[in-house]
Formats: C-alpha cells, sequence, structure tokens
C-alpha cells in the first residue's frame, strides 16, 4: 500500500484513468474502470490477475477491510485517495469510495462455447443497463458465457460494469464481430440457438417439446427494433414469452432473465 494521499484531482494519472470512462481509451489503454464496493471485491476475489490498482478513499467504510484483505493477498497495490479524486476517477453521482483499474480480456469464443450450456448472445443492444442487468442475470441463471455481438455495446463501458455488480468478472464474456458470427459458433458446438422473438412461437409449447432441456444459446435483439427477419433466420427457432395481462410488452432486460431461468429450470428438471 502506497502511504502517500492522492489529492489532486487532475493529477496526470487521474487524469489517464478517468479517460477510461471512453471507449477510444478504453481501446488504446486496454483498460477499463471498475467502480464501487461489490464490484471491486468481485474482482480482486475472481479475477485478480486483471487488477492494476485500487484507489480508496480515507474512511473507515464497512467494506475497506476485505478490499485490502483481497487486494494485499493478490498483490495489487492499493493507493489512498481523497473524495475528490475518487469523483474524478468514476462516473457515479454519488461515488462510493472506491475505483479499480482492470486490465480488458476477451474470452475465446469457439472456446467459451465448447462445454456451455446456457449462452445468452446479445445483437446491438445498446443499453447499458439492460446489458449489465441481463449479464447479472445470466450469471444468476448459471449461464456459461455471454457474448457481445455486432454493434452492441462494450461490455467493459463503465455503467455496463456497474450493472453486473460483479458477475462481470464470474463468467466468460466474448466480444463478436457479427451475429453470425456468434450464432455459427454456438450452432458449431452443439448449440440450439433461440431468437427471443415477438413473432415466435409462444414458449410454453417448446417447454412442452423439452427444446429448453438441451443446449441452449438466447439472442437478444435491439431494445427497440428487435431482431429483423435475416437475424431470426440464422437461428434454429424464434420464441416468445406470452402476455398473459394487459401489459403491451416487457422489457428486454426482464424478458432475458424471464427466459435464462425458464431454460435453467428445464435443464435442471
Amino acid at each position: 500500500m502506497n502511504d502517500a494521499i492522492l489529492s489532486n484531482p487532475k493529477a496526470p494519472r487521474v487524469r489517464r484513468a478517468a479517460a477510461l470512462a471512453r471507449k477510444k481509451e478504453r481501446q488504446e489503454q486496454g483498460r477499463f474502470l471498475v467502480e464501487g464496493p461489490q464490484s471491486v471485491r468481485e474482482l480482486l476475489a475472481h479475477r485478480p490477475e486483471l487488477a492494476e490498482v485500487v484507489y480508496a478513499s480515507m474512511g473507515n467504510e464497512p467494506w475497506q477491510h476485505e478490499v485490502d484483505r483481497l487486494a494485499s493477498e493478490a498483490g495489487v497495490r492499493i493507493e489512498r485517495a481523497t473524495d475528490e479524486v475518487i469523483a474524478a476517477l468514476g462516473e457515479t453521482v454519488n461515488p462510493q469510495g472506491v475505483v479499480a483499474i482492470a486490465r480488458v480480456w476477451e474470452a475465446d469464443l469457439a472456446e467459451a462455447l465448447q462445454v456451455a450450456r446456457l449462452v445468452a448472445i446479445l445483437h446491438e443492444v445498446r443499453d447499458p443497463g439492460n446489458a449489465g442487468t441481463v449479464l447479472r442475470a445470466a450469471d444468476a441463471a448459471g449461464a456459461d458465457a455471454v457474448i457481445f455481438a455486432g454493434e452492441s455495446i462494450d461490455p467493459f463501458h463503465p455503467k455496463v460494469v456497474r450493472s453486473t455488480t460483479g458477475s462481470l468478472f464470474h463468467l466468460p464474456v466474448v466480444v463478436a464481430p457479427t451475429l453470425a458470427a456468434a450464432v455459427g459458433a454456438a450452432s458449431t458446438a452443439g448449440l440450439t440457438t433461440l431468437a427471443a422473438d415477438v413473432r415466435g412461437d409462444e414458449l410454453p409449447v417448446a417447454q412442452a417439446e423439452g427444446t429448453l432441456g438441451g443446449r441452449v444459446a438466447w439472442v437478444f435483439g435491439n431494445e427497440a427494433r428487435g431482431l429483423s427477419e435475416a437475424d431470426r433466420a440464422l437461428t434454429d427457432r424464434s420464441l416468445k414469452l406470452p402476455i398473459y395481462g394487459a401489459a403491451e410488452s416487457l422489457n428486454l432486460a426482464t424478458a432475458a432473465s424471464v427466459l435464462l431461468y425458464a431454460t435453467a429450470f428445464a435443464q435442471r428438471a
């Protein structure tokens, strides 16, 4: 641990770290920001080899002892910083006192799918909150990988990282150049590819047929446009959640969570 307190929010290293909020800087530096005690704990506990430095406030917060211990065990440098520096590093309105810098990594697509039973593929998903929530739901449902395909948001965007609350560090995350590449790799690995689409068959039909009990890769499309006809044609089948009430539809993150859990239940039945 560095005993000196970092107090200048305009210091070059602070400005260089804060610039990681921009995709171009993340690509050039090969690093990204991890904000908040929960996400930093999960980084240090599950992927400590990625962590480069932890900037932590000087207050006696409940999380500090555990973060200090995990960083020490992993050999990760901790630097004490003022609240002003922590605020300059992060994007949140109410900073939580700790920000880490980690190295960007990318799992291999074929390797991630080789023995996977449940996978989520995001295609042109642009909202960071939605993307992070789907990744978190996939983790909770026991998925083996999440693939960001085509023009989907960068999985290392600060808001995506925060929304996952640490799930980003629990399972392989892959960036695929196109939906065709992601679906093709899933099919090659032996997974049934299912498009989540309102024009598909109703989910209970597929459940009764046993479709969800095998190895499944779900494809979730853009929040506003969903999946095009060409996108759906890449997959084995399209399925939709029935609406039993008066709601017009479900948002992406809610629908994805239900479908991932329905598949997890079927696979464990």
